[in-house]
């Protein structure tokens, strides 16, 4: 009798464990696009006033973020410091296929980062600048919209699949 309430237990928090990472996740795709967003703040500010050259831009924008976007910077850092590839876009499409675990909201934004950069004269770059920060702020915008109660749909259906596995069990 033991053994099926603590397999109970085992299956009611795994289901609700699952619920929680799904919210956590999501909540993890919002802070992305936030230090995206801030990068990219930093990013126009250096080229306006500093015309910081691309490679050492981004090696800046790897220090002010974190986990994959930090990753996504330095990557880009060292194609274009390599010059693999021909021209800036083609350098953020390898650095991002380097980062497999990129969230798909990420890399919209990236790849229009990648071809705004270095192809246009600075005030060309910094429109494209300004377009990839729209882009990301729709994101948001589509993120936060009805999070609360998405974010707690998904835990309460992970606590009720675990709920309903656990009476089918037992």
């Amino acid at each position: 009798m033991n053994a099926k309430w603590i397999g109970a237990i085992f299956v009611l928090v795994s289901c609700g464990g699952f619920g929680f990472s799904i919210a956590h996740s999501y909540r993890q795709r919002e802070r992305l696009l936030h230090q995206l967003l801030n990068a990219l703040e930093m990013m126009a500010s250096e080229l306006e006033y500093r015309l910081t050259p691309l490679p050492e831009l981004s090696r800046k924008a790897a220090r002010d973020t974190c986990g994959v976007l930090r990753v996504v910077f330095l990557n880009l850092c060292r194609e274009l410091d390599w010059q693999s590839e021909p021209d800036a876009g083609s350098c953020m499409r390898a650095a991002m296929e380097k980062c497999p675990d990129l969230p798909a909201c990420l890399r919209r934004p990236l790849r229009l980062l990648g071809q705004s950069l270095g192809c246009f004269d600075l005030p060309g770059q910094l429109q494209g600048l300004k377009s990839v920060q729209d882009a990301c702020r729709r994101e948001i915008a589509r993120l936060e919209r009805n999070r609360d109660v998405r974010l707690r749909s998904y835990q309460t259906l992970g606590l009720c699949a675990g709920a309903a596995l656990v009476i089918l069990f037992v």
